[in-house]
């Protein structure tokens, strides 16, 4: 069976959010939520896909308003409004499956937020270079005052880093504060993988360690990648992020 074209999915607000959805008939569906400013066309969700391919698994990407090319106004958009996609999408197209959640950078914090939605759906969580709450740990505590007089005063920041443009609102920072998550906890029995690149210059492996305390749950892992970046994208980060689903595969139950 080949894999279907992306469509789109129109929110209940008239949004179109583009998304690829391939249907094995099997019990468990792999849903992939990307970064900020990125896509679902990068190298983790293609190897993702072709992974569950191969084991004739369910597998879901899409790309949140605003992003690649989903409908909607990247500036106007926020962490509520992301996770609201992801919510939407997820409720039509895979109602009754079985989920595993692979969250990249920010798309965990998304696939976190998302957890007592589908509670009773979610067999297995793998978090890469995890990202919740960044936007007020990473970047406006770390930023001068010039800048945040910026952000207040003019509502938006142009930050350039690492060769990039990211367009940074206010009500983007002010919505991030009422999304964070890391203070809560999560009492879900299920295996949890979290991938973290030692050389991470965009997300400290703290992070990863945070995430770690909010789970109550022995089959939770950090697993640190030697010399890897935010990316984790070399061929070896994406066999050892595809081998940490096969072993969640192995490890969930379905009763």
């Amino acid at each position: 069976m080949k894999y279907k074209r992306s469509k789109y999915f129109i929110t209940r607000s008239g949004r179109k959010i583009k998304y690829l959805l391939s249907e094995k008939n099997t019990a468990i569906t792999v849903v992939f939520f990307h970064g900020f400013m990125s896509d679902m066309m990068g190298a983790k969700p293609k190897a993702i896909q072709q992974f569950c391919k191969k084991h004739k698994l369910n597998f879901l990407k899409f790309e949140y308003s605003g992003h690649g090319k989903s409908g909607g106004e990247f500036i106007s958009r926020n962490i509520s409004k992301w996770t609201n996609d992801a919510k939407q999408l997820i409720k039509s197209k895979l109602k009754d499956n079985n989920l595993i959640f692979i969250g990249s950078s920010m798309g965990s914090w998304i696939a976190l937020n998302l957890f007592h939605i589908f509670k009773k759906q979610i067999r297995g969580f793998i978090g890469i270079a995890s990202a919740p709450d960044f936007l007020e740990n990473l970047m406006w505590k770390k930023f001068t005052k010039k800048t945040k007089k910026e952000i207040l005063n003019k509502k938006i920041y142009y930050l350039n880093y690492g060769g990039f443009v990211y367009p940074l609102t206010k009500q983007l920072i002010f919505d991030g504060r009422k999304n964070k998550i890391l203070r809560k906890n999560i009492n879900l029995k299920i295996p949890i993988l979290l991938f973290h690149g030692t050389k991470d210059k965009i997300v400290p492996v703290s992070v990863s360690k945070k995430i770690l305390k909010m789970i109550n749950n022995p089959k939770t892992k950090l697993i640190k990648i030697k010399n890897g970046d935010h990316s984790l994208s070399r061929k070896n980060d994406l066999k050892k992020i595809c081998a940490g689903l096969n072993y969640i595969i192995k490890n969930i139950s379905l009763s």
